[in-house]
């Protein structure tokens, strides 16, 4: 009896331990039906029990932007006008060969002019005589004085001289009229009338001589300080005039085979993105063809510019020296170029939403055009504003749902 009870728990407990592996097994399998709906178990379909249990389905993963292999990058038409993104149509052209080089804007020589002492004596400059300060033509920088210096007011002693020979011709001039006077005596003291105006030349009420600007332009440098005592023709103060301007652009020696060839110029200011044509402002090249005098291993070109109000002179350039021109030249703006790690690329519109990237090599510049070697093919439209955005959309990664694109 003993062992029939005995017998009977073992059964039991064996029954039991069966059951939950079945349970077990069939708590898996339904964990990876709940992830595969057209699996079934046993023969019955989970199909009508996840039709039924909607707490069952999964919601879609979002989906990634295209893989780098892909190069899709996708931009709503509506969205990109937004943000200004345009594109165009590479195409063939004429290019011009360019170097580029350091270069200066600086006064024309034409247009510097120099303040000049009118005698000896002390200077005294006036408040408006300081660098920077636009002084128009006739205009006084200084007073050239020699009063209460040892041996007499030269100045001064001129101012009376002239004020006797003003009195004499005054006296003669009637009396010459009347035939009183010879007209030899009539012209000797013209003769000393003109003499005494010349040698007392401009004076401030009687103060000393004023040295005036002969010119209109800015105060560029002041070459003597207040009371410094000046001889007759020393130099005060320089005036450039900005109506015309100089570009010296500075070829390096080792490229002066070029120099012939130079037709043309682009130049860009330190203080502004543009790229200006030296056409824009009547702009010539003012130096020989074949000038090959060479300063500290550079080559000086220079051009001939009239300034509009938008360049200041003093100001360091880039400049792009054109040459020869080449026909069918595949570029495009430096705005379209974007570099990664070293690598320029160009982003091209593929249809109204779609842009890929594309990695560029890249020849001669033209100043505001590059040159491209390889990557791009004539037609293809490729992005040449708002480059930026759309790195920016290439960067985040995100493929609106539903996108296809077929090419």
């Amino acid at each position: 009896m003993k062992l029939m009870k005995l017998n009977s728990i073992i059964a039991i407990v064996c029954a039991a331990a069966a059951s939950g592996f079945l349970f077990s097994a069939c708590h898996k399998e339904s964990n990876e039906l709940a992830h595969n709906h057209d699996h079934s178990h046993a023969g019955h379909s989970h199909e009508s029990e996840h039709q039924h249990q909607p707490e069952h389905e999964h919601a879609e993963e979002p989906q990634t932007a295209a893989t780098p292999t892909d190069g899709e990058i996708v931009i709503e038409p509506a969205k990109a006008a937004k943000l200004g993104i345009e594109s165009t149509p590479l195409a063939p052209a004429d290019f011009h060969e360019v170097i580029s080089v350091g270069g200066e804007l600086t006064s024309s020589p034409a247009s510097r002019s120099t303040v000049t002492a009118r005698s000896a004596g002390i200077v005294s400059l006036k408040s408006t005589a300081a660098p920077g300060t636009f002084v128009n033509q006739g205009s006084a920088i200084a007073t050239v004085s020699g009063r209460g210096m040892a041996g007499g007011d030269a100045n001064e002693s001129a101012r009376v001289a002239l004020e006797a020979a003003k009195r004499e011709l005054d006296r003669i001039t009637p009396l010459h009229a009347d035939g009183i006077v010879s007209t030899r005596d009539y012209n000797a003291a013209r003769q000393a009338y003109d003499a005494a105006k010349a040698a007392a030349g401009s004076t401030a009420g009687g103060s000393g001589t004023v040295a005036t600007a002969p010119t209109s332009g800015q105060i560029t440098q002041l070459l003597v300080s207040e009371g410094q005592f000046v001889d007759a023709g020393t130099p005060i103060a320089i005036i450039a005039g900005s109506s015309e301007l100089t570009l010296k652009a500075n070829l390096p020696q080792r490229n002066a085979a070029f120099l012939p060839s130079v037709s043309g110029a682009r130049f860009r200011t330190s203080y502004s993105p543009e790229v200006f044509d030296i056409a824009r402002f009547n702009g010539h090249r003012s130096s020989g063809a074949a000038a090959t005098v060479a300063t500290s291993g550079y080559i000086p070109v220079y051009f001939t510019l009239k300034n509009d109000g938008t360049l200041s002179a003093g100001s360091y350039c880039e400049v792009f020296l054109t040459g020869n021109k080449r026909d069918n030249v595949l570029s495009v703006p430096e705005a379209a170029l974007s570099e990664q790690q070293g690598t320029y690329f160009v982003y091209v519109q593929l249809d109204d939403e779609c842009y890929t990237k594309r990695p560029v090599t890249l020849g001669a510049t033209s100043g505001d055009r590059r040159e491209i070697l390889s990557g791009v093919n004539p037609g293809d439209k490729i992005v040449t504003k708002g480059t930026t955005f759309v790195r920016l959309a290439e960067s985040s990664g995100v493929v609106p749902e539903g996108h296809s694109h077929n090419h």
